[in-house]
């Protein structure tokens, strides 16, 4: 069974389109389960109904054309319990509902499991048989597996032709939604431009060649440069293997030849697709033909395609690199998993919307669009984003969703939204200059979270008092190698002066994680709990002492630095970088620069930290929160995992208790608190962190405004009476409601929808 399971799973994984995989399941089943029965029938919610889509035993003419209502017969049973159903006798049951087309009166035996991906019936997989008999716990266990891991598939198979305009039963479709997580609000409305990864065949995207000729000759020459490198390959190395092993060599070349993928590849390209994406195509279906080869060596031969296209491709990249990319007006950018530089790559005024398959609302890049103000959708992994090249799409920001195929109303609604969301904007602006002071007097600070010089200027319009978090990682990031301590010691003045004489916090080094340098690849099974932060920076001291020198040299005369250490665990590792800092302090002076010692922080973002805030005050002038990492270690949920994303929330009661906590150890030591998280920029968030003590809010410009209405609207006194409320809650939906309902009292309420 388990033989038989994966030669389905791999021949399914084949299929071209929906239907072709529809057909290869129920064929495949039924013989596999040696009944006389197997159907599929899906979900099409355009028309509420489960559609027969696929059978093999039922009537050919019926398939396409016979549907159940939701509810309705043992189909709609399965899918409404999500749970299988195995009877003997079917027709006997009280649910069992008589569909004359299909011809299933003859069949008595039933079993019907659900298809679900990602909480989600998709539709029911049915086996029948003539005899009464029933199906055991080995039959009913295989289909179900089988069910499982063709969901995934099937969910695949629907979004590509949702993406196209049409339903699973070719109903005509507008308005298609695919449902990821919010990432950074607002609604932007643009055509997709579709990014990716160099020399990955999986990654490239669908796309119409602008010059079939040209296409056609680039990739001519990448060929014949993969050729060029094999015949060069054999001739070095080829004395050195046995004859058997030499004639690969041919075997290679006679693979790229013009009557093999070379022709199949030029073909596509004359029927309209650019040439990666014709490579792509090609060396993807004669890879898994090749996986499915029962025949081990030809089975091995899969690599070898691979490896030789993949070069194929590396060529054609490399000659389409000397040649920047165009990009659209109004750019939505589109990747399995977007990288800063990506975002760098695409002129501003023409960014409009961020997409990325993977990561969540608390990833590196969502961190980044909101700090650039961009709408984006974080975590659409149903989303066939290879199609997307140049279509019209919708991105709304707010509740996490891409739209395509938009209709006319549709887009109304939108552009409205848009409208009001600038209106809001502006009725704001008159807060920029009036302080962040509550109707009761008390004062909150309001800094920002930077990491570009852009950051700045939006942030010196919006009012900030102070940069609670400056992420020098950003410029290593964008850069192709380590940034020299000139380079460094540039981008640094450059912001301590943009703020002078108001402080600037400058995080050392915080690579690691969600965090990749090109040029430093960190290669870890658990990255999040492994070589990140201090850690990395520590091990590294040539990369410290040149950071820490940059840093001060960049403070010279200016004296508003404050550097701040991320991800500290312990005591120790806290005194060694205050070390490095000071042996940087002391060269500087030598040499004659008139630089101060700053104020020198940690960052809280471990629960080992939280329980060592005191200790840690003992050795440092200050401490801040970094809520994002404190939530994800509080909670063990990887922030940028979007099947775990729901689990994820900083108003965890978990949570609270940890920041109080924090608090309140920093003040009995006499030292400020901040909090330098996305929680800060959550006007529900900052009401309780207002109440708790917090020093100092930190958050991206864009919210700024946002957060100051809220705290000027509320005062101290009721603000600590939902702290005191919600501190007796014990799950986040109830509080996150009960501080909803605190903004709405308050009547400003309506500044809520851009902080989900």
């Amino acid at each position: 069974m388990l033989d038989r399971l994966r030669e389905i799973v791999q021949e399914v994984n084949s299929a071209k389109d929906l239907q072709s995989a529809l057909d290869v399941i129920v064929s495949r089943v039924r013989a596999a389960m040696t009944t006389q029965v197997c159907s599929v029938y899906l979900l099409d919610t355009d028309i509420s109904c489960h559609v027969l889509m696929a059978s093999e035993g039922l009537r050919k003419e019926s398939v396409g054309h016979v549907s159940l209502q939701l509810d309705e017969g043992l189909v709609g049973l399965v899918a409404r319990n999500a749970e299988p159903v195995n009877l003997v006798d079917a027709q006997s049951h009280p649910n069992y509902h008589y569909l004359s087309e299909t011809g299933e009166e003859q069949f008595s035996s039933f079993l019907g499991v659900p298809i679900i991906h990602h909480r989600k019936v998709l539709g029911v997989l049915v086996v029948q048989h003539q005899e009464k008999r029933s199906f055991d716990a080995g039959e009913e266990a295989f289909l179900i597996t089988l069910s499982a891991q063709l969901a995934g598939v099937i969910a695949a198979a629907e979004a590509t032709g949702a993406i196209q305009g049409t339903s699973p039963s070719g109903q005509r479709r507008s308005d298609t939604c695919f449902d990821g997580i919010s990432g950074a609000s607002g609604v932007a409305i643009g055509t997709a431009a579709v990014v990716f990864l160099q020399a990955d065949l999986n990654l490239i995207p669908v796309r119409q060649a602008d010059d079939i000729e040209t296409e056609i000759a680039d990739f001519n020459i990448a060929l014949e440069a993969v050729r060029e490198d094999i015949r060069q390959l054999s001739a070095s190395v080829g004395h050195q293997l046995r004859p058997e092993e030499r004639e690969l060599f041919e075997v290679y070349l006679r693979m790229l030849d013009d009557d093999a993928l070379g022709r199949e590849v030029i073909e596509l390209i004359r029927q309209g697709h650019w040439a990666q994406g014709a490579l792509a195509e090609v060396a993807i279906d004669h890879v898994k033909s090749f996986e499915q080869m029962k025949d081990p060596y030809l089975r091995e031969r899969a690599a070898d395609i691979k490896d030789l296209c993949s070069r194929v491709l590396f060529y054609l990249q490399e000659s389409e690199a000397a040649t920047p990319r165009e990009y659209p007006d109004n750019t939505i950018l589109v990747g399995e998993e977007l990288a800063p530089s990506m975002l760098m790559e695409v002129p501003r005024e023409k960014l409009v919307g961020i997409i990325s398959v993977k990561g969540s609302g608390n990833s590196h890049v969502a961190i980044l669009a909101r700090t650039m103000g961009i709408p984006t959708v974080m975590g659409a992994v149903d989303l066939p984003y290879r199609k997307l090249d140049g279509r019209l799409l919708i991105v709304d920001g707010y509740n996490g969703t891409v739209y395509s195929n938009p209709s006319e109303q549709l887009m109304v609604r939108y552009r409205e939204v848009i409208k009001e969301e600038e209106q809001l904007v502006r009725g704001l602006e008159v807060l920029i200059n009036l302080p962040c002071i509550t109707p009761d007097d008390h004062r909150v600070r309001l800094w920002v979270n930077t990491g570009l010089m852009s950051d700045v200027v939006r942030s010196l319009d919006h009012g900030a008092e102070g940069i609670g978090l400056f992420r020098t990682e950003v410029p290593f990031l964008l850069s192709e190698r380590f940034p020299s301590e000139d380079e460094q010691a540039a981008i640094y003045r450059e912001q301590l002066q943009a703020f002078a004489p108001k402080k600037v916090t400058m995080r050392t080094l915080d690579v690691g994680g969600d965090k990749a340098l090109p040029y430093f690849p960190i290669e870890e099974a658990n990255p999040f709990l492994g070589w990140r932060g201090i850690r990395v920076t520590l091990d590294h001291p040539e990369i410290f002492i040149a950071q820490a020198r940059a840093m001060l040299r960049a403070s010279e005369g200016l004296n508003n630095l404050q550097i701040m250490l991320p991800m500290v665990s312990n005591l120790q590792e806290v005194h060694s970088a205050i070390q490095i800092i000071k042996r940087a302090f002391r060269e500087l002076q030598e040499e004659g620069l008139e630089v101060m010692m700053p104020p020198i922080g940690v960052m809280i973002e471990l629960p080992a930290a939280v329980y060592l805030t005191r200790a840690l005050c003992q050795i440092v002038d200050f401490v801040s929160v970094g809520s994002n990492d404190l939530t994800q270690y509080l909670l063990a949920v990887d922030r940028n995992n979007p099947r775990v994303a729901d689990l994820y929330s900083s108003f965890h009661p978990a949570v609270l208790y940890a920041l109080q906590q924090v608090v309140d150890g920093a003040h009995a030591e006499g030292k400020q608190v901040s909090i330098c998280g996305e929680m800060a920029g959550d006007p529900g968030a900052a009401i309780l962190l207002m109440a708790m003590g917090f020093d100092i809010l930190s958050m991206n410009a864009s919210t700024l405004l946002r957060v100051k209405a809220v705290i000027r609207a509320m005062t101290l006194e009721t603000a600590k009476s939902v702290l005191a409320d919600v501190m007796q809650m014990t799950d986040a939906q109830s509080i996150r409601r009960c501080v909803d309902l605190a903004l709405y009292n308050a009547g400003v309420d309506r500044l809520l929808r851009s902080s989900r």
